[in-house]
């Protein structure tokens, strides 16, 4: 049994998906595809004499946020300088936000294998994104296309005490973030990144043990192995009664390790004070009342119609609701054919849809499968014009081609054959080209029957009801059963 359990809170920092800068005009660009430096100016470089201008629409895009995570808003906030010297910081400061923050004092819930948890979240607030380092043997390059762009950064309590919490806050935080169309939260291209801050302490017990930062976990895979090994190392030296120090490590994905950096910053390490160059925010409370109104449908609050009005398990609306875009393409399918089983759109779209999109690895409004041809494909299912392995089927075809279901089963002959007579002359037609087999099945080896339902399928073009070709088939080896022990 443990001894110790794991404290942890994350800081979360999230690109807005502004057109421009946080404090100049100059656009967005993506810094992992862009000619390098081609997306600067006086301002985002940190030139003598040249003024800040605060981002409105990143503002908005925060307020969405804040509002969505249940912070109380700051109708006065202020931006701070954050001092520290690195290459890719070409101020020697970040515009930051300290001790007036733009929101504090909010909550996430979300469902985890043991149960609803809230996680507290102490503040909500704006910065600028740095530049970001090249590394070459023997140098390094600076490219900063990035120092500027719009960064909100959410921290949390530190009330997660499993990696499972942790990668349920972060998935649902990252959800959030897309609903609201504040942050592409592509992880890949540094969008959305996750700092961890752990530490132990004995079971039973209140108080805080030395913490470590976690940084470098750039996905939810390195997140959890991050977060795990520390949680391991941290327990084998308190079991040995050493302490653990307060510093910030790095992990190495290569090795699997976190690596030390450099001791743990306290806030006066940064010698905050107000940013001369810019006055204090002011925020208009109808202007946050208007953003309020206009929020979208949270993903908690989908699950929980999805479960209420389509009947659907918890399980299945968690994985329709973790992308808006899916969530919206489920309703339009659904909406376009009311007599099909939403739980049976649904299963086919978690199920055969999803594996064709992470095979191409497509996004769903990128797809060639509209939710209509969608629809009417699982409907033709459901109502046996063809089977589900035909199903599966057109559905690769549509993802190709686009094309409309009912064409592709007119053209390829898929329609299901659900006249008895004519399965069973097939049934028929298999038992009298097999007789060893036959002869097997009768003589006791009765798993045979499988493969001779293989072998009428196959005759049938794999268009036969499955259903009633077992009926026909079970039928046949009765009568077969019947005439051997009669002697017939």
């Amino acid at each position: 049994m443990p001894k110790f359990e794991p404290v942890i809170g994350l800081e979360v920092h999230a690109e807005l998906a502004t057109l421009s800068k946080m404090f100049c005009g100059c656009p967005v660009v993506d810094s992992t595809s862009a000619e390098p430096n081609s997306s600067v100016c006086e301002i985002c470089t940190g030139m003598p004499g040249t003024l800040p201008v605060i981002n409105q629409r990143a503002i908005e895009y925060a307020l969405r946020v804040a509002l969505a995570l249940n912070c109380n808003i700051a109708e006065t906030s202020v931006f701070a300088r954050k001092n520290y010297f690195y290459p890719d910081l070409p101020k020697g400061f970040q515009i930051s936000q300290y001790e007036l923050p733009l929101a504090q004092n909010g909550w996430l819930d979300f469902e985890t294998e043991n149960g609803e948890r809230r996680i507290r979240i102490r503040r909500v607030h704006l910065e600028e994104d740095t530049g970001k380092l090249l590394h070459r043997e023997g140098y390094s390059l600076v490219d900063f296309n990035r120092s500027g762009v719009p960064l909100l950064e959410i921290v949390s309590e530190p009330d997660m005490r499993s990696t499972e919490d942790v990668k349920v806050f972060a998935t649902s935080l990252r959800s959030i973030l897309r609903y609201l169309e504040a942050s592409s939260g592509d992880m890949e291209k540094g969008a959305v990144r996750f700092e961890a801050n752990i530490s132990l302490r004995p079971l039973g017990t209140e108080g805080l043990g030395t913490r470590t930062e976690v940084k470098n976990l750039n996905s939810f895979r390195a997140m959890v192995k991050a977060l795990d090994y520390e949680i391991e190392r941290q327990d084998q030296i308190l079991a040995g009664g050493g302490e653990v120090k307060q510093e910030t490590v790095g992990w190495d994905e290569v090795r699997g390790v976190t690596v030390s950096q450099r001791g743990k910053e306290e806030a006066h390490d940064y010698r905050y004070f107000p940013e001369p160059d810019l006055p204090p925010l002011h925020i208009d409370p109808a202007w946050i009342d208007r953003i309020r109104i206009e929020l979208p449908e949270l993903p908690s609050e989908k699950k929980a119609r999805f479960v209420s009005e389509y009947h659907l398990t918890p399980y299945t609306a968690d994985l329709l609701v973790e992308e808006r875009a899916v969530a919206d393409y489920f309703e339009v399918a659904v909406a376009h054919d009311p007599d099909t089983s939403p739980t049976k759109i649904a299963n086919w779209l978690t199920g055969e849809y999803f594996s064709l999109l992470n095979l191409a690895g497509v996004e769903i409004d990128q797809s060639k499968v509209s939710p209509q041809s969608f629809a009417e494909l699982v409907a033709m299912v459901e109502r046996e014009d063809i089977n589900a392995t035909s199903g599966k089927e057109v559905l690769e075809v549509i993802f190709e081609t686009g094309d409309s279901p009912i064409e592709i089963v007119e053209s390829r002959g898929l329609a299901q054959l659900n006249d008895p007579q004519a399965i069973m002359d097939l049934v028929n037609q298999v038992l009298a080209e097999n007789p060893k087999q036959v002869e097997q099945y009768l003589a006791g080896k009765t798993t045979i029957s499988q493969w001779l339902f293989g072998q009428v399928m196959r005759a049938a073009g794999g268009r036969a009801n499955p259903a009633l070709l077992r009926t026909n088939l079970e039928q046949a080896l009765k009568i077969l059963e019947e005439s051997c022990r009669s002697g017939g």
